[in-house]
């Protein structure tokens, strides 16, 4: 395990500064011998297979070595850094340069790159030819044309593209704070909401004795349609069965009193029939139509 404690000798006074400044020494230690040389010492991986310029010997793409890393100029605002190189097969150096414009390392001194450039036709593939048969090689207009849609593309598709993605990426990742708070606060008046409906939906199952594992649904506007609709034709078919039960009663009673009605009328015709016979005649009464209406039957 790595010490992180420090040894401060009895005669270090904290005027002097820090150890490495008491010491004389460097924080970077043995790396940064030549950083009065703007020089640091790195640890540098072959991005690709080289030939050696000293003893043209073959080196492989990954070995590493203790580079002379230096600051060499500026491609905008990128830097541009140097790795000088030891072989480790001879004593001669060799120099790698970063290439910010064409995003790749370039050889400078010492040694050469191999070529690797993959053929598609002599590893069994096939050659990739341009599939727009209207534009020869020589034809500049043809090449200034598809240059011109192109970056006619890019402006119009991929910019506001990438304009939407950034602001995207600015909106959700501007304050992270923010966003988890309000979040959050989101998420506990679901809770809350929910938690109330649970507790209606208990209450309901409990005063009209439901099953506990009874799912009720949302009450929403198209479930209150629906129920008014069946509410409404329920209504109408108690009425009509009402009414039903209405006319049966109305045609039994009707059926009962119907004798009564008979002998009435008929008392009553036979009363007016003899009252015109004899006018003058004060004796014939109700009485006496009734007697006489029995005696016919």
């Amino acid at each position: 395990m790595q010490g992180f404690n420090k040894y401060y000798p009895p005669d270090y006074d904290p005027s002097h500064g820090s150890l490495n400044k008491y010491r004389g020494k460097h924080a970077l230690g043995d790396r940064a011998r030549k950083i009065n040389q703007g020089i640091l010492i790195v640890r540098f991986e072959l991005p690709f297979n080289i030939w050696c310029g000293t003893c043209n010997s073959h080196i492989g793409m990954g070995v590493r070595y203790n580079a002379e890393k230096k600051k060499i100029g500026n491609y905008y605002s990128t830097p541009i850094y140097s790795f000088r190189c030891k072989c480790h097969l001879c004593d001669g150096w060799f120099e790698i340069q970063t290439d910010p414009k064409n995003t790749r390392y370039v050889v400078t001194s010492g040694a050469r790159r191999k070529e690797e450039d993959w053929d598609p036709e002599a590893n069994g593939g096939f050659a990739a030819y341009e599939t727009n048969s209207n534009v020869t090689p020589g034809d500049p207009l043809a090449i200034l044309e598809q240059s011109t849609e192109a970056q006619n593309y890019v402006a119009k598709v991929h910019m506001p593209r990438l304009e939407a993605l950034q602001q995207a990426s600015e909106h959700y990742n501007a304050d992270p704070y923010i966003h988890s708070m309000k979040l959050r606060k989101r998420f506990r008046e679901e809770k809350r909401v929910e938690k109330e409906k649970q507790e209606a939906d208990n209450q309901l199952k409990g005063r009209y004795g439901l099953p506990a594992s009874l799912s009720l649904i949302e009450d929403d506007e198209e479930v209150r349609q629906e129920a008014h609709q069946e509410w409404e034709k329920g209504r109408r078919e108690l009425k009509s069965f009402k009414n039903l039960e209405r006319d049966r009663l109305h045609l039994g009673s009707s059926s009962v009193s119907r004798p009564e009605t008979l002998t009435s009328l008929r008392a009553r015709l036979l009363k007016n029939t003899a009252s015109r016979s004899r006018p003058f005649s004060t004796s014939f009464n109700l009485g006496s139509a009734n007697r006489i209406s029995d005696m016919k039957k």
